[in-house]
């Protein structure tokens, strides 16, 4: 599936979530996907953004880690659904997937603390500070990314790619 339609499923289930841990399990989705694209666009993305996402993916897979597995996942159970990532195929367009993903990515973080906020649950509160943090890094590298991205663009329109 492409990058676009992923990161619009993802800001959906985002908005449908209720619950704290549909909200953290929302901002574990999202930081896959920011590790997916950035990888993907290692992969076949554009070379001039090759080395900035690099970063992109190593910081989504660092926010990936800062969850508990076991709790986004359901206390143990066997996954209950993989990571919307796993289904990326492609990216028709590179500044509407990052723009998208960065949307996305300040959605998380203003969920968070909003779950952060109402719990009484200390291990929950770091947990979402923590997130809210990865999120942060990971919209840095977006943004960093648009700024290449618009670098490489006006040089390939002026023919100087």
């Amino acid at each position: 599936m492409d990058a676009v339609r992923l990161i619009a499923a993802g800001r959906h289930a985002l908005a449908q979530s209720g619950a704290a841990m549909e909200i953290v399990g929302e901002a574990w989705q999202a930081q896959a996907l920011a590790e997916g694209l950035g990888s993907w666009l290692v992969a076949a993305g554009p070379r001039e953004l090759r080395s900035e996402a690099r970063g992109l993916s190593e910081a989504g897979s660092r926010g990936c880690g800062v969850f508990d597995r076991a709790a986004v996942l359901g206390e143990g159970r066997p996954p209950t659904y993989p990571p919307r990532a796993a289904q990326l195929t492609g990216v028709s367009d590179v500044r509407q997937a990052l723009l998208g993903l960065q949307t996305l990515l300040g959605e998380v973080g203003i969920a968070l603390v909003g779950v952060a906020c109402a719990t009484d649950d200390e291990g929950l509160y770091w947990q979402c500070i923590e997130s809210i943090d990865a999120a942060d890094e990971s919209s840095d590298r977006v943004r960093s990314l648009l700024r290449r991205l618009t670098v490489h663009e006006r040089g390939s329109a002026s023919g100087v790619a």
